[in-house]
């Protein structure tokens, strides 16, 4: 059977009240207001607060969720316990705010199937990038807004990166605790390889001249810190580093820290300003 490394923390932390429940009850205090998009066979949830569509807008991916109950069994509820993507978007004190939940998740199988498949081996898939390509542009449609900056946490930075490389809207890109080379991440836990799915690390040439934050825990036993290195490696040519991709080590493991340090980290700076003033207003 196919395995994730992410099973080592879908236990954790979990929530007295329904995980449905729970992340509505935290996207109202924030704001912002649930909304259903259909796209390739998907039904996807979002939550948003638009205030002005004359400013960019930053859009939160969330992580893999409850894929797997253990090494070795899948869940049949890839919805998180606890939804820290979505704790993320709510301290998010831009006027513009959008969260993301991916494929499956907050879903009534009972009115909507959704194949296991897709929060497992196929969860990076060209469908499944595709589709919340086309949820990010609906979004941006309604709005009228012209710029993007992409967040993602764990599994949802790999959808932001995979995202950017295919846009021409965005603006930057932040990861916390990502999953930015599922290959290199699956060797080093030794589980399965999953090639049904996108790897970031292919596309992330691509991304040379876009600013970029990457977020590591230092206690991350998930994701380690070459995850981030090896990504930003494939942007630098032997003669001249890539000047707008940068690494900052937080402490904080795979799940915990990040909800309480994530106003301030919001706040540090881009490596490359001039590029990124340029990109607000071209």
């Amino acid at each position: 059977m196919w395995r994730s490394v992410f099973c080592v923390i879908v236990l954790s932390g979990c929530s007295l009240l329904q995980p449905s429940h729970h992340a509505g009850q935290l996207a109202q205090e924030a704001g912002l207001q649930k909304s259903n998009f259909n796209a390739g066979g998907f039904v996807l949830t979002a939550y948003s607060r638009i205030g002005n569509v004359d400013q960019p807008v930053n859009i939160y991916i969330e992580g893999d969720g409850l894929a797997w109950l253990s090494r070795n069994q899948l869940s049949d509820d890839p919805t998180p316990r606890v939804a820290t993507g979505l704790a993320l978007a709510t301290l998010d004190p831009a006027t513009n705010v959008v969260y993301l939940a991916r494929p499956c998740q907050f879903t009534n199988f009972d009115l909507t199937p959704c194949d296991s498949a897709y929060w497992s081996n196929k969860r990076f898939s060209p469908e499944v990038i595709e589709a919340m390509n086309q949820e990010v542009s609906s979004f941006i449609q309604k709005t009228h807004a012209r710029k993007i900056n992409l967040i993602g946490y764990s599994g949802g930075a790999a959808v932001a990166a995979l995202l950017a490389a295919r846009r021409h809207d965005v603006i930057t890109l932040r990861t916390v605790a990502g999953n930015l080379d599922h290959n290199f991440v699956n060797h080093y836990h030794q589980v399965d390889a999953t090639p049904e799915s996108l790897n970031p690390v292919d596309i992330s040439e691509k991304l040379t001249a876009l600013p970029q934050l990457h977020f590591v825990g230092i206690s991350d036993e998930v994701i380690p810190r070459q995850v981030a290195l090896r990504f930003i490696a494939r942007q630098q040519s032997q003669s001249s580093p890539t000047p707008c991709a940068g690494i900052m080590m937080v402490v904080a493991g795979h799940q915990d820290n990040w909800i309480q340090q994530w106003p301030q980290l919001l706040r540090q700076p881009f490596p490359c300003q001039e590029v990124l003033r340029r990109l607000r207003y071209d």
